[in-house]
């Protein structure tokens, strides 16, 4: 009986916690959510993040064309037929960087 009982408000007390810590833990959520939003909408950290984004391109562009001196003929031709089609894919007028990719 006792045991019983311990069982009992073992698992009233799972459920209590369960339905508290979800309640707080949306109303948490929401409040993140939001928070993010609004550091995503300002403009001075969309321009940062488009500077970012523009450097990284840089980079790899940079990174692609050294390793492709050293590597050079050792690529095997699936991949440079790959890379290939990654590049003539993209004819649609739109700015393409060193990976084949658009700028956008």
């Amino acid at each position: 009986m006792a045991v019983m009982r311990y069982r009992l408000t073992f698992v009233a007390g799972l459920a209590l916690g369960y339905v508290l810590g979800t309640r707080a833990g949306r109303e948490r959520y929401e409040q993140l959510k939001k928070s993010a939003r609004q550091v995503a909408q300002n403009p001075a950290v969309r321009n940062t993040a488009e500077t970012a984004a523009q450097q990284g391109r840089v980079v790899a562009g940079k990174a692609f064309h050294a390793v492709s001196e050293k590597v050079g003929d050792h690529v095997p031709d699936s991949v440079a037929e790959r890379v290939r089609s990654l590049r003539e894919r993209n004819s649609n007028g739109a700015v393409e960087d060193d990976w084949g990719t658009s700028n956008t």
